[in-house]
């Protein structure tokens, strides 16, 4: 390529849209209980708008307090309804909307456990010894057991055999590492390979878990994040919403 060659093309790749040169990207914080589902709607997402969804996974508390404190996310996939609300009234964000409900269940990988009807009886069980619940004060699908367990009058029972991971996907894997005999765990990890080779009982005292996502006011990248909230309500993402058990 001579010279001249070399600087013409130098100038059209310069004066290109940078939607051209660069691929869109937003920052996505996600509650941890939506792994899974997150990153096939994100690949889908991708392939239709090439803008890349990039999550960062924690309980919803934390979240919440990084976005309080600053964090640059653009959009935000919460485990309840409370904290988007939150960041709603503060100003901070766009206004709510729900994308998915979820449902705990009572996780185990024990086999010689499996054939138990009732989750009250599991627990209750003398050599069913430590039980993970995440954490209820930054996890709503802690505090989602929480009010089982009390509403059944099984917390107060319990209490030594508690453990407590800091989100939900921690304490789903905290039973099937064998660290606990049992943990409560949102119903989409037991359609992952690893939920696969344990058993679940439906936790029906628990409360359905509503999730909503909100976009942050602070985006710098709103078409961006506004395609992504479409995306999320689209019959492709609610195909795979199903696929893990969410409503």
């Amino acid at each position: 390529m001579n010279k001249r060659l070399s600087i013409s093309v130098f100038i059209i790749l310069f004066h290109l849209p940078a939607a051209l040169c660069a691929q869109d990207k937003i920052l996505v914080a996600v509650a941890a209980n939506f792994i899974e589902p997150f990153k096939e709607i994100a690949i889908l997402f991708e392939t239709s708008t090439h803008i890349q969804a990039d999550p960062t996974f924690s309980s919803t508390g934390k979240l919440f307090a990084q976005i309080i404190e600053g964090a640059p996310y653009d959009v935000f996939l919460s485990a309840d309804e409370k904290r988007p609300d939150e960041l709603f009234q503060k100003g901070l964000s766009g206004k709510p909307f729900v994308y998915a409900k979820g449902e705990v269940v009572l996780w185990t990988e024990r086999k010689d456990l499996c054939n138990t009807l009732d989750w009250k009886v599991l627990l209750v069980r003398s050599d069913v010894k430590k039980i993970a619940i995440a954490n209820t004060e930054t996890a709503p699908y802690g505090t989602a057991s929480m009010k089982a367990l009390k509403d059944t009058g099984l917390w107060d029972i319990l209490q030594g055999k508690f453990v407590f991971p800091q989100d939900i996907t921690q304490s789903f894997q905290y039973a099937y590492t064998g660290s606990v005999d049992a943990s409560f765990c949102a119903l989409s990890s037991t359609f992952s390979e690893q939920g696969r080779t344990g058993c679940f009982l439906t936790v029906k005292e628990a409360p359905g878990v509503v999730q909503a996502a909100c976009m942050l006011n602070r985006t710098g990248q709103k078409t961006a994040s506004e395609k992504f909230a479409a995306f999320l309500l689209s019959p492709e993402a609610d195909k795979v919403k199903e696929k893990y058990g969410y409503k």
